[in-house]
């Protein structure tokens, strides 16, 4: 714009904007315009399904197994093949070309190596015997901070290393949902009726001690009649990962937000914030997985509420900027606010009553910075580490055109094909989301190994 040219908001003509204008809108265009976004979405979902409608893993090649996923040469790689002609094979797209193999036939022979290979290298990732399954929630109350993303990115590096996963979609939008393909007809394939049926299960004994008083029970409604029977496997869904199993959402789960306060002034004495952390447990999820990540909404509200009591480790995603930065000091603030309201109205009654005192405990609670350009955030993300510490991990995920590329056909960085861009590229796109993802697991697998040893020391005593 010339020094002479004025700013284009001094330009417009009152009776030019008049004649721009649409007729006025009524609650029918709401209607119309979701069902526009919905038609657009299942255009563009629909560039990442096979023929048949579903979403399918893409296949991985010699390269990309012998470089990240199994650490051997490509060459023994290719010898041991030969040898055991009983192992996967893989399958060639011309005459002489790599081999590709399925996610399926990888973990085959990640335990093929496990077993026969170099005992000093870890074929298998690290998972101790008898303990039980991880939580790990991400939440925080500033949208767009890069949560759904980096939890999704989260579970399918922990597919690729062996890990069995679970993920429970918290959050109404069911962005995680569409990221695994799940269609989730209505909110009875949420984490709805297993909420539910843990406010049944406490009216249930909550009727019998008022029976024992001569008082009339209360009657169960048909909804939390019918959550009684079910379990948290009839809510689960396969998806297109062979180890990657998930709770989906959809937008009538968020009546849980208002369900919930009515369920809990029906029952003062019904732990809403374990509901979820209980049902896992009792119907046998965390043995069955090694990770359940929790997506949550962007809002500290029950279903969040719920996904942090459970969680045994809280991350926190945040942007390099003072308004994300305030935001989520603020989100912290209210975590505070709420969890020691908790502690402080359960420890008056045990201490009434002469019963133990509880408090909420967390393994390890990280800040991830997301989205990060060093080119423009390095002082801001200096400063935040300087205030918040080991809470914010050091280790900054950087924001690729590769993330871009990648979600526009409704897929993670590890589900692009590398030969879309070359090995280099696709080598840089995610190397942000492996550091990420190591700095995850050395959390979990220093937690875990804390545990394992307290456990051996207990016995030895």
């Amino acid at each position: 714009m010339s020094s002479d040219t004025l700013p284009p908001y001094l330009n417009i003509a009152p009776d030019t904007a008049r004649d721009d204008l649409d007729p006025p809108v009524g609650t029918e265009a709401f209607g119309n315009i979701a069902l526009a976004c919905q038609q657009g979405r299942d255009d563009l979902a629909g560039r990442g399904l096979d023929e048949t409608g579903a979403k399918r893993l893409r296949l991985f090649s010699t390269w990309e197994i012998t470089k990240y996923l199994i650490p051997v040469a490509p060459a023994h790689f290719r010898r041991v093949l030969r040898q055991n002609p009983d192992l996967p094979q893989g399958r060639s797209e011309t005459e002489g070309g790599a081999k590709w193999f399925t996610l399926d036939e990888v973990l085959q022979l990640r335990v093929h190596f496990a077993a026969q290979g170099s005992k000093a290298k870890a074929y298998l990732p690290y998972r101790p015997e008898g303990l039980p399954a991880k939580i790990v929630a991400l939440a925080n109350f500033k949208g767009g901070v890069g949560k759904t993303s980096t939890c999704a990115h989260l579970a399918m590096s922990a597919a690729l290393d062996g890990y069995r996963v679970l993920m429970v979609d918290l959050d109404s939008q069911g962005s995680m949902s569409s990221i695994f393909g799940a269609r989730v007809e209505d909110e009875w394939g949420t984490v709805f009726p297993l909420l539910a049926r843990h406010y049944g299960e406490t009216l249930q004994a909550d009727n019998q001690r008022r029976l024992e008083r001569g008082e009339a029970p209360v009657p169960l409604d048909d909804t939390l009649s019918q959550a009684l029977k079910v379990r948290t496997q009839d809510v689960i869904h396969k998806t297109h990962w062979p180890n990657i199993d998930l709770i989906g959402a959809q937008l009538n789960l968020y009546w849980s937000e208002f369900q919930i306060p009515v369920w809990r002034m029906q029952s003062r004495g019904w732990k809403l914030w374990d509901a979820l952390g209980d049902v896992l447990a009792a119907d046998g999820a965390l043995a069955d997985y090694d990770i359940v990540f929790l997506d949550t909404p962007p809002a500290l509200g029950y279903l969040t509420i719920n996904a942090l009591a459970a969680a045994d480790i809280l991350l926190v995603p945040l942007g390099a900027s003072f308004l994300e930065f305030d935001s989520t000091g603020r989100f912290f603030d209210m975590l505070h606010a709420t969890f020691a309201s908790i502690e402080e109205g359960e420890n008056t009654a045990a201490r009434a009553l002469g019963r133990p005192e509880m408090a909420f405990e967390w393994d390890a609670v990280r800040a991830l910075v997301t989205r990060y350009d060093a080119s423009q955030q390095a002082e801001m993300a200096g400063l935040m580490q300087a205030y918040l510490g080991r809470t914010l991990s050091p280790y900054r995920q950087d924001f690729t055109a590769l993330i871009g590329q990648a979600g526009e056909s409704v897929n993670g960085i590890y589900e692009a094909d590398y030969r879309d861009f070359n090995r280099e590229t696709y080598a840089r796109g995610r190397a942000t989301f492996d550091e990420t993802y190591a700095e995850f697991k050395k959390l979990l697998v220093g937690i875990w190994r804390r545990e394992e040893l307290a456990r051996g020391q207990a016995a030895a005593e």
